[in-house]
């Protein structure tokens, strides 16, 4: 129950903030957005003392050690590969179109029509 009030307390920070920069349309644009923030940021803290604030942290922390971990492709292998990419999709292109004009001919003969 606890972590629904918190929740629903980081909820209203955000809508404050948003609340907050609509209030301030005559204050500069810096003090209109550091309203934002603060909301954003306060929402942020209660969030993070919630259980599935917790949860969701630690996933997050596990992601960017995971992607850490990733084994990038090198700027050759990632040339090739594109290169490869943009041939198959060229040679489908043609491949398809031929396919097509074939189809076409073949309707059209089996219609009496003529070309």
């Amino acid at each position: 129950m606890a972590d629904k009030i918190k929740l629903l307390v980081a909820l209203l920070l955000v809508v404050a903030g948003v609340v907050g920069f609509y209030a301030l349309q005559e204050s500069a644009a810096v003090l209109r957005l550091l309203s934002v923030l603060l909301g954003v940021l306060l929402a942020v803290g209660v969030f993070w003392t919630t259980a599935s604030g917790k949860q969701f942290f630690g996933f997050t922390k596990e992601s960017v050690a995971e992607a850490k971990r990733v084994v990038w492709p090198t700027k050759k292998e990632t040339m090739q590969t594109t290169g490869v990419v943009i041939l198959f999709a060229v040679v489908m292109a043609l491949f398809l179109w031929g396919v097509d004009a074939i189809l076409l001919s073949l309707v059209n003969l089996m219609m009496g029509r003529s070309d």
